[in-house]
């Protein structure tokens, strides 16, 4: 049925309420972010082959106001592909992401990409140019895509789900995408791609490494702050991030001040050798006098062995914060140096969203001008409104580090290429 009058809408209201459900939404606009595009059409099936088409921006029907699903909300399960799409559309409860369960129980994303329609390649590949496309193919051409992918859905609804993951992880990167970048032409948004063979998220859109923009070649340049004159770019950047997160898997407590130059007693090098040195052992192989004179590294040692022969012994491994698993049946190729590593970045990823959990909700409350803009890895971006003042800046600074758990660099700048570090100044 499509929806277009009162009464039909009731109608579904009332199944809607009370069954649970797949949602495919369909924007406007395939080649726009999620942030920048309309919703076409929303297409609802329910688990007894019931389904329903509600049209918000399409030719071809009487269109609802988007805001008929503002009240909408249901205490049914609503499965989706992808969850963070919607969420840019519209927060319901409850919404639970199947790629999401299919890449916990595969360590891999769900492929749909071979689920189209005749009409959908013709359309693509004629009038790849115009916008708003979808708003003019055929209505049931939409259904009968919907209908496929809906159906290949099913197949995985009941597998188990990660509620950490689907509740604050995809929450947390929602809120990030959201915000944007402003450049020197125009407002630009990311997308942060969870569904890694690491765990660790990938950020690219329209052509751009989010993730990875370089630090000396200019790229960063044309980002600056949409505050004007009122606002900079502010960056806090966790120092010795990995060597303090495994510090604290293994139970070694580092001193206050520097790790490099602790770590550089133990080698008899200066900082920059020392650095190098940790990161070396650290992601390929630690020599045997290494582990015998440096205490750190021999707890390191002992570490990857244990978690290697639990490895092999139980065919999977589970990460320490949100207990996600990693199964053997999904690596290939594993050694145990390799295995640590896939461990380690999965720690970092998981420390960073509880802390962006805590830290979202803080941003949220006080309802700052400030907009956190950009997470890479081991830093964090903002766009900071200087009406914030200095207040904000620390009470971020202290979530970020956990109140001094992961100690961080602050820097500044008019745009995100020249920053100049103001750590002190927080102190």
């Amino acid at each position: 049925m499509i929806i277009e009058t009162v009464n039909q809408f009731r109608r579904f209201h009332s199944k809607f309420k009370s069954e649970d459900c797949i949602v495919i939404p369909i924007s406007s606009d395939t080649n726009l972010h999620p942030k920048e595009n309309t919703l076409s059409l929303l297409y609802i099936s329910f688990l007894d082959g019931k389904d329903y088409m509600l049209p918000f921006n399409h030719s071809e029907t009487i269109n609802q106001e988007l805001s008929t699903l503002t009240d909408c909300n249901t205490e049914c399960n609503i499965y989706t592909f992808n969850k963070k799409e919607l969420n840019h559309i519209i927060r319901w409860r409850n919404v639970i992401d199947v790629n999401l369960q299919y890449y916990m129980e595969h360590n891999e994303p769900l492929n749909v990409d071979d689920i189209s329609t005749l009409t959908y390649s013709f359309f693509s590949n004629k009038f790849y140019n115009k916008n708003n496309l979808n708003s003019i193919i055929p209505i049931m051409k939409h259904l009968e895509y919907c209908r496929k992918l809906s159906n290949e859905l099913k197949k995985y609804i009941n597998l188990p789900v990660h509620k950490e993951y689907n509740e604050n992880v995809i929450d947390n990167l929602t809120y990030l995408e959201s915000s944007g970048l402003q450049t020197v032409n125009d407002t630009v948004y990311s997308e942060y791609n969870l569904y890694t063979s690491t765990g660790r998220p990938s950020n690219r859109y329209g052509g751009v490494n989010f993730a990875a923009l370089n630090k000396t070649d200019g790229s960063r340049k044309p980002y600056i702050s949409r505050f004007g004159t009122d606002g900079m770019l502010v960056e806090f950047d966790y120092d010795a991030y990995h060597l303090r997160l495994i510090g604290n898997l293994i139970g070694y407590e580092f001193p206050k001040g520097s790790v490099h130059e602790h770590m550089a007693k133990f080698y008899g090098c200066d900082y920059n050798e020392s650095k190098n040195r940790s990161f070396k052992y650290l992601y390929g192989r630690i020599p045997i006098e290494v582990v015998q004179m440096n205490p750190f590294f021999s707890k390191v040692h002992d570490y990857i062995n244990e978690i290697w022969n639990g490895y092999k012994k139980e065919d999977f491994i589970t990460s320490n914060i949100y207990s996600k698993k990693i199964y053997r049946k999904n690596l290939s190729n594993m050694n145990k140096n390799k295995l640590f590593n896939y461990l380690i970045q999965l720690t970092e990823t998981e420390n960073n969203m509880r802390m962006l959990t805590d830290l979202i909700s803080h941003l949220k409350e006080f309802n700052y001008e400030s907009k956190l803009v950009l997470y890479s890895y081991d830093s964090f971006l903002f766009d900071f409104n200087m009406n914030d003042g200095t207040v904000f800046l620390n009470a971020v600074k202290d979530i970020i580090e956990q109140f001094g758990k992961y100690p961080t660099k602050v820097s500044k700048g008019t745009n995100y290429h020249q920053m100049k570090n103001i750590t002190e100044k927080l102190v």
